[in-house]
C-alpha cells in the first residue's frame, strides 16, 4: 500500500503541519507562506532576499546587521560601516565593537601616579 505512515513535516515558526500544496521549501526545511518572514523585521521574504543562518531565516539587510562583518576597511567608505547592532530588532547576539583585553596587572596603580602628575598644582593659601 503506497498511501503508509508518511513523515508529517512541520512548519519550524509555528510547528504546525505543512501539506504539500501550501509548503514553500527552504534552509532545508517546509514552511507554511504566512510563516516564512524575516526572524527579525518580520518582512515577507522570496528566495531573492532570503538568508538562512542556524536553521532561521532572515532578509538580507538584517542578517547583514545581525551577523556582517564589522569593522574598518569593509565596503566603500564610510558609509559602509555598520555601526547599527540592531537592537530595535530585538538584535542580543551581535559583539561589540571595542576590544575586550584585560588590564595587566600593576597597571592601575600606574595610571594613578600618571594622572597626579598632570595634575595642576594647588595654590598655596594665603595668611
Amino acid at each position: 500500500m503506497p498511501f503508509g505512515n508518511q513523515e508529517i513535516n512541520r512548519c519550524p515558526r509555528c510547528n504546525q503541519a505543512v501539506f504539500h500544496a501550501e509548503a514553500i521549501p527552504a534552509a532545508g526545511k517546509q514552511w507554511h507562506k504566512t510563516c516564512y518572514r524575516c526572524g527579525l523585521c518580520k518582512k515577507m521574504l522570496e528566495v531573492m532576499i532570503m538568508a538562512e543562518h542556524e536553521g532561521n531565516v532572515f532578509c538580507k539587510q538584517c542578517y547583514a546587521r545581525k551577523f556582517g562583518i564589522r569593522g574598518v576597511g569593509f565596503g566603500v567608505g564610510a558609509g559602509a560601516l555598520g555601526m547599527d547592532t540592531g537592537d530595535r530588532f530585538g538584535n542580543t547576539e551581535s559583539l561589540p565593537n571595542k576590544p575586550n583585553y584585560s588590564v595587566p596587572p600593576g597597571a592601575a596603580a600606574a595610571g594613578n601616579t600618571r594622572n597626579a602628575s598632570r595634575a595642576e598644582p594647588e595654590p598655596e593659601a594665603e595668611e
